[in-house]
Protein backbone atom coordinates (compact mmCIF):
# COMPACT_ATOMS: atom_id res chain seq x y z
CA UNK A 1 0.00 0.00 0.00
CA UNK A 2 1.13 3.53 -1.01
CA UNK A 3 -0.12 5.99 1.03
CA UNK A 4 1.66 9.09 2.91
CA UNK A 5 5.66 9.62 3.21
CA UNK A 6 6.04 5.56 2.54
CA UNK A 7 5.56 5.29 -0.76
CA UNK A 8 8.39 8.17 -1.51
CA UNK A 9 10.37 6.93 1.41
CA UNK A 10 10.61 3.69 -0.65
CA UNK A 11 11.50 4.97 -3.98
CA UNK A 12 13.86 7.73 -2.53
CA UNK A 13 15.55 4.16 -0.87
CA UNK A 14 15.62 2.24 -4.23
CA UNK A 15 16.86 5.20 -5.92
CA UNK A 16 19.81 5.56 -3.95
CA UNK A 17 20.70 2.46 -4.08
CA UNK A 18 20.96 2.13 -7.34
CA UNK A 19 22.83 5.37 -7.17
CA UNK A 20 25.15 3.83 -4.77
CA UNK A 21 25.44 0.74 -7.14
CA UNK A 22 26.37 3.16 -10.32
CA UNK A 23 28.81 4.82 -8.00
CA UNK A 24 30.61 1.87 -7.30
CA UNK A 25 30.55 1.46 -10.75
CA UNK A 26 32.74 3.83 -11.75
CA UNK A 27 34.88 3.95 -9.11
CA UNK A 28 35.52 0.48 -10.04
CA UNK A 29 35.81 0.97 -13.98
CA UNK A 30 38.24 4.18 -12.75
CA UNK A 31 40.30 1.59 -10.70
CA UNK A 32 39.98 -0.97 -13.63
CA UNK A 33 41.36 1.19 -16.67
CA UNK A 34 44.35 2.13 -14.23
CA UNK A 35 45.39 -1.15 -13.74
CA UNK A 36 44.78 -2.96 -16.57
CA UNK A 37 46.72 -0.24 -18.37
CA UNK A 38 43.54 0.58 -20.85
CA UNK A 39 43.46 4.31 -19.83
CA UNK A 40 47.15 6.22 -18.87
CA UNK A 41 45.58 9.72 -18.28
CA UNK A 42 45.93 10.40 -14.47
CA UNK A 43 43.49 13.23 -14.98
CA UNK A 44 40.86 11.27 -16.21
CA UNK A 45 41.09 8.71 -13.98
CA UNK A 46 41.08 11.01 -11.05
CA UNK A 47 37.69 12.77 -12.62
CA UNK A 48 35.88 9.13 -13.19
CA UNK A 49 36.99 8.59 -9.29
CA UNK A 50 35.76 12.03 -8.02
CA UNK A 51 32.79 12.08 -9.89
CA UNK A 52 31.95 8.32 -8.31
CA UNK A 53 32.75 9.48 -4.71
CA UNK A 54 30.73 12.58 -4.95
CA UNK A 55 27.70 10.61 -6.37
CA UNK A 56 28.04 7.81 -3.23
CA UNK A 57 28.35 10.80 -1.10
CA UNK A 58 25.43 12.69 -2.12
CA UNK A 59 23.43 9.20 -2.73
CA UNK A 60 24.11 8.02 1.17
CA UNK A 61 22.79 11.32 2.22
CA UNK A 62 19.82 11.22 0.43
CA UNK A 63 19.75 7.29 1.54
CA UNK A 64 19.75 8.52 5.31
CA UNK A 65 17.85 11.56 4.45
CA UNK A 66 15.06 9.21 3.46
CA UNK A 67 14.99 6.60 6.15
CA UNK A 68 15.56 9.17 8.82
CA UNK A 69 12.79 11.36 7.60
CA UNK A 70 15.57 13.75 7.97
CA UNK A 71 13.87 17.05 6.65
CA UNK A 72 17.63 19.15 6.36
CA UNK A 73 19.36 15.99 4.31
CA UNK A 74 16.51 15.64 2.26
CA UNK A 75 16.26 19.72 1.59
CA UNK A 76 20.63 19.13 0.94
CA UNK A 77 20.45 16.16 -1.35
CA UNK A 78 17.46 18.10 -3.17
CA UNK A 79 19.48 21.24 -3.60
CA UNK A 80 22.21 19.37 -4.75
CA UNK A 81 20.17 17.33 -7.66
CA UNK A 82 18.92 20.56 -8.63
CA UNK A 83 22.08 22.03 -9.13
CA UNK A 84 23.69 18.64 -11.20
CA UNK A 85 20.50 18.86 -12.78
CA UNK A 86 21.20 22.76 -13.95
CA UNK A 87 24.86 21.97 -14.86
CA UNK A 88 23.96 18.93 -16.87
CA UNK A 89 21.01 21.32 -18.99
CA UNK A 90 23.44 23.95 -19.27
CA UNK A 91 26.12 21.76 -20.56
CA UNK A 92 23.29 20.49 -22.99
CA UNK A 93 22.60 23.45 -24.78
CA UNK A 94 25.56 24.41 -25.20
CA UNK A 95 26.22 21.14 -26.86
CA UNK A 96 23.60 21.59 -29.04
CA UNK A 97 24.19 25.41 -29.53
CA UNK A 98 27.39 24.67 -31.54
CA UNK A 99 27.34 23.94 -35.17
CA UNK A 100 29.46 21.37 -36.55
CA UNK A 101 32.71 23.53 -37.85
CA UNK A 102 32.37 25.15 -34.30
CA UNK A 103 32.65 21.81 -33.34
CA UNK A 104 36.16 20.29 -35.22
CA UNK A 105 37.65 23.65 -34.22
CA UNK A 106 37.40 23.16 -30.65
CA UNK A 107 38.63 19.48 -30.77
CA UNK A 108 41.33 20.31 -33.16
CA UNK A 109 42.64 23.38 -30.83
CA UNK A 110 42.37 20.62 -28.02
CA UNK A 111 43.97 17.92 -29.75
CA UNK A 112 46.95 20.73 -30.60
CA UNK A 113 47.22 21.46 -26.95
CA UNK A 114 47.27 18.16 -25.30
CA UNK A 115 51.37 16.49 -25.02
CA UNK A 116 52.16 13.59 -27.41
CA UNK A 117 52.00 10.96 -24.52
CA UNK A 118 48.42 11.32 -23.85
CA UNK A 119 47.28 11.27 -27.84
Amino acid sequence: MCGGFTCSKNTLVGLNIIYILVSFLMIGVAVHGKVSGVVTSLPIIGGITACGVFLLFISVVGLIGAVRHHQVMLFTYMVVLFVIFIIQFSVSCAAIGINEEDEKQIVTKGWKNVDNGTR
